[in-house]
């Protein structure tokens, strides 16, 4: 390099010295602020209860928002008792921000009729939900003109429960899946106990009258000729008279408590677990009960006709979205995990409360725990035989049921109607209701 030139290099570098000496120091700069969190969307979920049972619901709202932080769930319980009057008022009252977004609801038909209900189809085609994983039969308890309207949190799965002890000191054998009427009647005998007055100390069976389109399907029979469209009441046929004789006989025998006092004595949970009462037909909803008495018991299927076929009513109350939330898509969000295998239905059947709705969830390791009863596939044999025939699944059967059929029924539980005389009266008058209701309807 030429002295020139480096001289020429040694005045620029005096020169940028000068010029970055004079120039001010910049500020640090501060770090750019993090976006805000996103507000999570809130959800009313609303259901019936008791306080323990809002635990549980509260549960399982916490298990989904830590699995959805972006939605937030509130939780509104209230008694059975109240639970529909308070819930119609808030559909009443016309305020999207004061309906709940998801409800627990029974029957839906009925409130899809008045038009508070979202039609879920579009929900369940978008996010490809899967409808073939229920029972047979229990979605249409929970449709209206062909449509989902909600989705059924469990199968109304009735089985025989059955005392070991009681069956032991008697000397009967236990029961299975062979075991037809006539076995069920010559156990009876044996498990009926009576005082020295004639007074029934321990009856063989206990099972609400509410119950009896099991013995009605199970015999051929029916309540209607069509559980969605209904033109004609078909309990007048032979198949249902003798299937309805056959419950009232065990009654009038005294190897069944009568349905009033079985409600005057608490129940059939209350009779069971003191010894009341040897066998009961119930949902699974008694399980738990049982087992914290540390019962001595199982379950069997319940026993069929010579020649008749299982049966079980397909229905269950079901989760249901308002027309009026706000937030539709959060709320399909909740519901659909709600009824998911993993979400859910896998937590209510690990807490031992339900009879799962869908399949997937029966058959795993969920359900069949080493926890009593013993024989859980004989509750899932009967849950195979769901299907439709238990009640109406139309808008109007809660009023043909509680003005027409239920009134009817009770007299012949009573002992004060013979079902051969009782159940034609019975259908012309829900043959005229359903008439003037307009059905069969186009």
């Amino acid at each position: 390099m030429s002295r020139r030139s480096w001289s020429v290099l040694s005045v620029l570098a005096v020169v940028i010295m000068l010029v970055t000496a004079c120039s001010p120091v910049p500020a640090t700069q501060a770090p750019a602020a993090a976006p805000a969190a996103a507000t999570p969307v809130t959800l009313t979920w609303a259901f019936w209860g008791s306080p323990e049972e809002a635990v549980s619901h509260k549960a399982v709202a916490d298990a989904f928002m830590k699995e959805h932080p972006e939605i937030k769930v509130e939780t509104w319980n209230e008694p059975w008792d109240n639970y529909f009057t308070k819930i119609q008022a808030l559909w009443a009252s016309g305020d999207p921000k004061a309906v709940p977004d998801i409800a627990f609801l029974w029957p839906t038909p009925k409130y899809a009729a008045e038009g508070v209900l979202e039609n879920l189809d579009p929900y369940i085609q978008k996010s490809g939900y899967d409808l073939n994983d229920y029972w047979g039969g229990l979605l249409e308890s929970a449709k209206y003109k062909g449509s989902v309207y909600g989705l059924p949190r469990d199968n109304e799965i009735n089985v025989l429960y059955f005392n070991k002890d009681l069956f032991d000191k008697a000397g009967v054998k236990y029961p299975d899946e062979n075991w037809t009427w006539d076995d069920l009647l010559a156990a009876a005998e044996k498990l009926t106990v009576k005082d020295a007055s004639g007074k029934v100390t321990q009856y063989a069976l206990a099972m609400e009258g509410g119950k009896y389109s099991k013995w009605v399907n199970q015999n051929g029979g029916a309540i209607l000729d069509d559980y969605v469209n209904p033109s004609k009441c078909l309990l007048s046929t032979p198949e249902s008279i003798a299937a309805v004789k056959f419950f009232s006989d065990m009654m009038n025998n005294g190897y069944a408590m009568r349905d009033a006092d079985l409600s005057q004595a608490g129940g059939d949970q209350a009779v069971f677990l003191s010894g009341q009462a040897a066998m009961i037909i119930q949902n699974t909803s008694r399980v738990s009960s049982f087992n914290a008495a540390k019962m001595n018991y199982d379950v069997a299927v319940v026993p069929i006709p010579a020649g008749g076929k299982r049966w079980n009513p397909a229905g269950g109350a079901a989760w249901v979205m308002s027309a009026k939330s706000d937030n539709k898509d959060a709320a399909w969000t909740f519901l659909s995990w709600l009824q998911g295998k993993d979400g859910g239905e896998k937590l209510y059947t690990e807490r031992g409360e339900i009879f799962p709705a869908l399949q997937s969830v029966a058959n795993s390791s969920v359900f069949m725990t080493d926890q009593p009863p013993a024989n859980k596939k004989g509750i899932v044999a009967e849950a195979a035989a769901s299907g439709v025939g238990g009640f109406g699944y139309f808008p109007e059967w809660d009023e043909l049921d509680s003005s027409v059929i239920g009134p009817a029924m009770q007299k012949i539980w009573a002992g004060e109607a013979d079902p051969a005389q009782a159940l034609p009266e019975l259908c012309k008058l829900a043959d005229q209701f359903l008439k003037d209701k307009g059905f069969p309807k186009q």
